[in-house]
């Protein structure tokens, strides 16, 4: 259930993450708030909703964080690669698409417990 935002505050979440880069004290202009407004009490109000756009935010980019890990092993000695592979990996992993790990178990001259036999 989300609750009604005032229209300043939807304002500020959709600039938040476009004309405002990220500049929450930018947003705040951009959205009508007056200078003196404190920044801090309008990010404590739409706590809740800055995390689920940030969330968005970094969703909607993950695609850009995969092509530039593929583009990564197609040019090997692009300038600055080992930067943007770290960066494209911190992203990818933040958003849910983690490495998988298969473990091999193996082993020799073990013991195999059954269960007991029904004398019926």
């Amino acid at each position: 259930m989300s609750r009604e935002l005032t229209e300043r505050q939807q304002k500020f979440l959709a600039v938040l993450f476009d004309e405002a880069g990220g500049d929450v004290v930018q947003a705040k202009l951009l959205a009508g708030y007056a200078t003196s407004s404190s920044t801090t009490d309008i990010i404590k109000s739409l706590k809740d909703e800055v995390l689920e756009a940030t969330q968005l935010y970094m969703s909607r980019n993950a695609p850009r964080a995969a092509v530039a890990m593929v583009g990564g092993l197609l040019d090997p000695t692009e300038l600055g690669i080992r930067d943007k592979m770290s960066a494209a990996k911190e992203l990818l992993d933040r958003t849910g698409l983690v490495k998988t790990e298969k473990m091999q178990v193996e082993s020799t001259g073990g013991v195999m417990l059954l269960p007991a036999k029904n004398n019926e």
